[in-house]
């Protein structure tokens, strides 16, 4: 059931420079989000920004009891939204609607799961891993950054039983080079019959790379759109995402409704910013 409410905000962990990870009061969302679902969010009760801005639920948050008490967003500041929630303090409230959109459909115990990710692209990436692990599905995550200082909650994974293959693009932190390419090097040497589901999420070029590598090796793969958006519920029509038809054909779709997760192959790639 979709809710709008007043979260608190509970903690403000701050990552680098850049990255902030935002623990919020807001247990109404969390007990129902679904991996890759998000949520609509707007700091403040003023006109500046207008209107509310879409973000991934990164972790749902329990106590001592596996009570769930909230969720935590993981923010990068690139904008008015994004900067405004770096900088709030415990106590400070935002609105928060959700959960909402499309979740990733979950690999069984047996298949792989891969999960590819770039910068904040992180963020649908841990609620997916535990939900994965609970269900004792053998997962990889490869996650690159710019330097190791972008790459986050390394030791959060490892903790659930997720092996990290991590690059970086100036050779700080594992391999130096592009996520894709220690990717396509595992898929060469899986065994064909091996079943591997991938996810990824991430720079739009780097997606339109995963879903191309995924089915050259005849894998399924899922990707979570990072597109603008002005409502969350459709109405505006500002996030709509590009779709080929098995018919060839090409349609439009929302993707606050029909995604965020789509299957990449579907996905009309030359038609999305990057």
């Amino acid at each position: 059931m979709l809710v709008d409410v007043d979260a608190v905000v509970v903690s403000n962990s701050l990552l680098s420079p850049s990255y902030n990870v935002l623990a919020l009061a807001a247990p109404e969302i969390a007990s129902q989000a679904l991996p890759g679902q998000f949520v609509m969010v707007k700091p403040g009760s003023g006109s500046d920004p207008l209107l509310r801005r879409p973000f991934s639920v990164f972790e749902v948050l329990r106590d001592n009891t596996q009570r769930i008490t909230g969720m935590s967003l993981l923010n990068k500041q690139v904008g008015v939204t994004t900067r405004t929630l770096f900088k709030l303090s415990p106590g400070e409230r935002l609105r928060c609607l959700g959960p909402l959109g499309r979740p990733f459909s979950m690999a069984t115990g047996s298949e792989k799961a891969w999960m590819v990710a770039g910068g904040v692209g992180l963020a649908p990436f841990y609620t997916l891993a535990a939900a994965l692990r609970k269900q004792r599905v053998d997962t990889i995550l490869f996650y690159g950054g710019r330097s190791a200082s972008d790459l986050f909650y390394l030791e959060a994974f490892r903790h659930l039983g997720v092996h990290l293959e991590l690059t970086t693009d100036d050779g700080s932190r594992g391999y130096h080079g592009q996520v894709t390419i220690p990717l396509e090097r595992a898929l060469r040497r899986l065994d064909p019959t091996t079943r591997v589901r991938l996810y990824a999420c991430g720079p739009t070029p780097m997606m339109q790379a995963v879903t191309e590598i995924a089915s050259a090796h005849g894998r399924a793969i899922e990707v979570s759109l990072e597109q603008v958006m002005g409502c969350g519920l459709g109405g505006c029509y500002s996030c709509v995402v590009p779709i080929r038809r098995e018919t060839g054909s090409v349609h439009f779709v929302r993707s606050c409704l029909d995604g965020p997760v789509f299957d990449g192959r579907q996905v009309v790639w030359n038609g999305l910013g990057s």
